[in-house]
């Protein structure tokens, strides 16, 4: 077990969590807070203020001056030294938390290629490549933005991604591509019409 405090919640967030919690009549709620999944090397976070009822009996119960912050259980060790805070240009509650980004050293590898090579050229189409998991050799992606139901998204497939892998991380042997190419609404390049 580490002296590393689980969470910390800033006075500035105290005060905007208290301000919710008293415009929508509700001054007794508490802050639970989770880890529901990653997006990348981001974790995607359940934030929300429920009722005294909402605690749950496996919730992990984090005492501050006037709010009780609730940790779901399964989150405890990756939100372990995590801040709450304000978010300084747009006022809205940002998280802060250590343990975010890849643990494994080949999705490491992995991100850094799609940071540095990848998405610097598919942006400049609206699109993104998105790390989803690296898994016995597998990368899994996601395309989005212009990306998803592109006419190219093969050639940027092939020819890019698996390219620039192969050549930096060639221990990931397969690219999977997870993305529901049929949704993409906005795609840069429309193929011709027959």
């Amino acid at each position: 077990m580490t002296d590393q405090p689980l969470l910390t919640v800033t006075a500035a967030a105290l005060e905007k969590i208290d301000a919710v919690r008293k415009s929508t009549g509700r001054p007794e709620d508490l802050l639970r807070i989770g880890i529901k999944g990653r997006r990348g090397a981001t974790f995607e976070y359940e934030f929300v203020l429920v009722g005294p009822v909402g605690q749950q009996p496996d919730d992990v119960a984090i005492d501050h001056p006037g709010l009780r912050v609730l940790v779901d259980p399964k989150s405890v060790e990756l939100l372990r030294g995590t801040t709450v805070d304000v978010d300084p240009t747009g006022g809205s509650i940002d998280i802060a938390n250590p343990n975010e980004g890849w643990q494994d050293e080949l999705a490491q590898r992995a991100q850094q290629v799609l940071d540095s090579e990848i998405n610097p050229g598919v942006q400049m189409h609206g699109g993104l490549v998105t790390l989803l998991e690296v898994t016995d050799g597998a990368a899994y992606i996601e395309m989005g933005g212009g990306c998803q139901g592109c006419g190219m998204k093969d050639v940027t497939l092939r020819q890019g991604i698996e390219v620039a892998f192969k050549r930096s991380v060639p221990e990931i042997t397969q690219i999977i591509d997870t993305t529901d190419h049929a949704a993409g609404t906005n795609p840069y390049y429309q193929p011709s019409k027959k």
